[in-house]
């Protein structure tokens, strides 16, 4: 039995799963109440369930990017879990799970979210001769600069403003295909998917080495003296 846990963003989702399909799943918008909502939820989940802790095999987490908050919240409880149930943890990219709902298409997937200060955070995954896979790795940009690099069809999820909405179907026209709200949703139901198969595969993570991936340091330790590019031709980030 698999417990995913995502508290990333101001959307937080849980989802038990058993060979990574979801028996029970619960998303909500908890805005910055990670800490005081997430226990509640998850033990409400495990009742309606009629199931216990003792009853999760292994954990699966989204590790970022998303917000500081929210990711210490949901790491930090997960490995708190992991270790008291003696069972493996998994952490998933918060953008690749964001995108793998759409993984059957065939097409490009580019999720999206907010970063803050005008930016966003983003990546590319594709299915390619059944496999997925990360083509671009996650990093901060701006709507226009990733408008600049996209030249073919691509799916747009994760949490669109209105605003990003209109430039991509702007500056892209066809190349931007934006699902409705509902389906950009994104569900710890499809993190346990990932995770699961993570599991087959015996990649698990180490409860000391996991980390959040924030993409951007809180902004009280962030160096002046730096800025963070990212290559597109070579998919790595240089400072």
């Amino acid at each position: 039995m698999q417990l995913a846990i995502d508290t990333s963003t101001d959307t937080a989702s849980l989802a038990i799963a058993q060979d990574g399909e979801v028996l029970a799943e619960l998303t909500w918008c908890c805005g910055q109440n990670h800490s005081v909502e997430l226990m509640p939820r998850l033990n409400r989940l495990l009742e309606q369930s009629r199931l216990s802790l003792q009853s999760i095999s292994s954990i699966i987490v989204a590790r970022g990017p998303g917000s500081f908050n929210g990711l210490r919240v949901g790491i930090s409880t997960a490995k708190g879990l992991a270790f008291s149930l003696g069972v493996p943890i998994v952490g998933i990219g918060t953008l690749e799970a964001a995108a793998y709902g759409h993984a059957e298409t065939g097409l490009p997937v580019c999720p999206i979210l907010n970063a803050g200060r005008g930016e966003i955070a983003t990546a590319i995954y594709q299915q390619k001769g059944g496999k997925w896979q990360q083509i671009i790795t996650e990093h901060i940009t701006t709507a226009d600069d990733l408008c600049s690099k996209i030249d073919t069809r691509n799916i747009f999820c994760g949490e669109l403003t209105q605003a990003i909405v209109d430039k991509l179907s702007e500056k892209l026209g066809p190349k931007a295909i934006i699902p409705p709200p509902a389906s950009r949703l994104r569900r710890a139901g499809l993190l346990a998917e990932l995770g699961f198969k993570r599991l087959q595969a015996g990649e698990y993570d180490h409860l000391a080495s996991l980390q959040p991936m924030y993409l951007r340091r809180p902004q009280i330790t962030q160096p002046r003296h730096k800025t963070q590019v990212f290559d597109w031709k070579t998919s790595t980030k240089v400072e």
